[in-house]
């Protein structure tokens, strides 16, 4: 492509305002303000308040959970997972996800070991797993990547069969269902993250879903200094306790998560419609029986077909003022802290390794408009000719 070409399709297609690869659910602010108006009156702004059980009430309801226990951020309820199955040993994991998946392995002071993925779904790929498992192995922990639901069946007969944990990095998968079943049911815990750039968020938090009250009383022990009572430590517990400004933060926006996720799921469908014919361009479809809550919007570029790498049309869409992102590149396995394990070679991780240099999460958010995705598929078709 020629530098005076690149000039005019720039010109022509120039946005006078970023268009990110996310945007924040915010509710109105006048909505807002009541919510605050009553934790002031109150002066209770942290420690199980009533907007915290609440919260706790109303999501365990909207997700068709029977437990949850909420955190300050996404990271924290993945440490306690492990600390709450009391984790040893090795860790089957992916390299293909957020870097919290694996430093949360590290933190417990356990050694994470790296899977190649299905090339379908980004998921970790069950075919690679048993001949991962070792004597030391305890626990499974994949990630529903983009929040399509790994194959839990398939996982959950290789766990029982070697007595294995699962443990399920669902930080993407809220709300996201298997024939009409919670995603968050499957597995011994799951994890959600309720950061600013997903799809349901508390600006920061998280949560951790488990299947007795014993366990979540455990959890719930765990997150806040091991307390069982005023003068009584149970567990070497941590400070992960969401806050009550948050918890209201996140009562008001479950009013307009449905909403947001039809919007997500209408520019799912204009992206699909729009860059179906587009030669060298690959993306997700949705998965028969999932109810899917459009996280993402992945593509992979195969650069002979297309015309161009990845990361040049990564780059030539940062020059029309778009801001993707190349999640997940590069993998985990590929960091300073884990790259010297046995299991973080590329020849191990071959399908993961392509999926890293092939993609681009396109922009997908609420407030996205039709004339913003219509704009980046007008500019990668012209990138195309």
């Amino acid at each position: 492509m020629s530098c005076q070409n690149l000039n005019i399709r720039r010109s022509a297609y120039m946005n006078n305002k970023p268009i990110t690869v996310t945007s924040p659910l915010l509710p109105p602010l006048e909505e807002f303000i009541p919510y605050l108006q009553k934790i002031w009156d109150s002066k209770w702004i942290t420690n199980n308040g009533d907007m915290h059980k609440e919260l706790e009430r109303q999501l365990a309801k909207y997700l068709g959970v029977q437990y949850i226990s909420l955190f300050t951020n996404g990271t924290l309820p993945l440490i306690t997972a492990l600390q709450a199955l009391e984790i040893e040993g090795e860790v089957i994991t992916t390299p293909y996800s957020f870097v919290a998946t694996t430093h949360s392995i590290w933190w417990n002071k356990l050694q994470p070991v790296f899977v190649d993925v299905d090339p379908k779904t980004g998921n970790l790929d069950p075919k690679k797993i048993e001949s991962a498992i070792t004597d030391k192995t305890t626990a499974i922990m994949p990630v529903h990547v983009y929040g399509n639901p790994c194959d839990v069946e398939a996982i959950q007969k290789i766990a029982d069969k070697h007595n294995l944990k699962v443990i399920y990095d669902a930080a993407h998968a809220f709300g996201v269902k298997i024939n009409g079943q919670s995603i968050l049911n499957y597995g011994d815990i799951s994890t959600l993250s309720f950061h600013a750039t997903k799809t349901y968020t508390t600006v920061e938090g998280g949560a951790l879903i488990c299947h007795s009250a014993e366990m979540k009383q455990k959890i719930d022990h765990l997150k806040n200094f091991g307390f069982a009572g005023e003068t009584t430590v149970v567990a070497p517990g941590i400070n992960s306790k969401m806050d009550e400004i948050r918890a209201a933060f996140g009562l008001l926006n479950l009013k307009y998560i449905d909403a947001a996720i039809a919007n997500r799921k209408h520019i799912a469908q204009l992206y699909r419609s729009g860059l179906s014919n587009v030669n060298g361009i690959r993306f997700m479809e949705d998965m028969n029986g999932v109810t899917h809550n459009y996280s993402y919007f992945p593509i992979f570029v195969d650069t002979e077909k297309y015309g161009m790498t990845r990361d040049d049309l990564y780059e030539l869409l940062k020059a029309h003022n778009i801001y993707g992102r190349r999640y997940f590149y590069p993998l985990i396995s590929s960091f300073e802290p884990y790259k010297h394990y046995p299991s973080a070679t590329i020849q191990n991780l071959y399908t993961a390794s392509k999926l890293a240099d092939e993609v681009i999460c396109l922009p997908i958010y609420a407030g996205l408009s039709d004339d913003e995705v219509n704009t980046i598929i007008k500019i990668m078709k012209h990138l195309n000719d």
